[in-house]
């Protein structure tokens, strides 16, 4: 892995993603912790037949308009709009959106999964863990076709992990060699994505010279992340 892995820009970090491929999309799903410009590109470059694998569908840049008064917000509906998702993994979809509307037209599938279940399948997905039991979804459509064990006098579900050919991910600050640093929401879904996608590619504010981090501030490892993006002063 080459230790400098800075992108010249989006384009370029997201051009070898293939038809079919299983994308992981960092953050909680505000403007603040999603990978805005990577999603731009994505939906420029236009792979298709995509898995998306995120927290929350997003809001679409409507609903942002509206509750959050944004004039503009880049989310994973961007990818439902241009028709390349065909399905997607995720706790949360907001109504009057597109993924909504190509969920219930059927041209979409969906996998709804509990967010701390979500965040722990991204997780035994990056550390090599084959599976875990939870309580969580028992008796709900979330158990169906899933393996059930009693444990202790109670009813869990086999839980798999989930791994994906990409992950784009938000973060702060980073250095050129990739260790990348969170602020605030940054942290959410982005840090347990970094280490479950065979590429990690990270969106980030600033980036500094190796060994201007403080090794203890350090959130997520080089070994983790394989190309880095700066984002540009100007709006995408």
């Amino acid at each position: 892995m080459p230790r400098n892995k800075l992108c010249n820009n989006f384009d370029e970090a997201v051009a070898d993603i293939r038809d079919g491929a299983v994308i992981m999309v960092g953050g909680f799903g505000v403007a603040g912790d999603t990978p805005q410009n990577l999603i731009l590109a994505l939906r420029n470059h236009g792979a298709r037949n995509l898995t998306i694998i995120t927290n929350s569908a997003g809001t679409g840049g409507k609903l942002a308009a509206k509750w959050w008064g944004m004039p503009y917000f880049a989310d994973p509906n961007l990818l439902a709009e241009n028709r390349q998702v065909k399905k997607l993994i995720c706790s949360i979809s907001f109504p009057d959106t597109a993924f909504e509307k190509a969920i219930l037209a059927g041209e979409v599938g969906v996998e709804w999964v509990p967010q701390g279940t979500l965040a722990e399948r991204i997780r035994a997905g990056g550390f090599g863990i084959g599976g875990f039991y939870t309580p969580t979804g028992v008796g709900t459509l979330v158990e169906e076709g899933k393996e059930k064990r009693i444990i202790n006098g109670k009813e869990y579900l086999l839980e798999l992990p989930l791994r994906g050919d990409y992950a784009l991910i938000k973060a702060y600050k980073a250095d050129k060699y990739g260790n990348l640093v969170y602020r605030g929401n940054t942290r959410s879904f982005n840090a347990v994505m970094a280490p479950a996608a065979k590429v990690t590619i990270a969106e980030v504010d600033e980036i500094v010279e190796v060994g201007e981090l403080e090794a203890e501030a350090i959130d997520t490892p080089e070994v983790f992340v394989h190309r880095v993006v700066k984002v540009a002063k100007e709006k995408p």
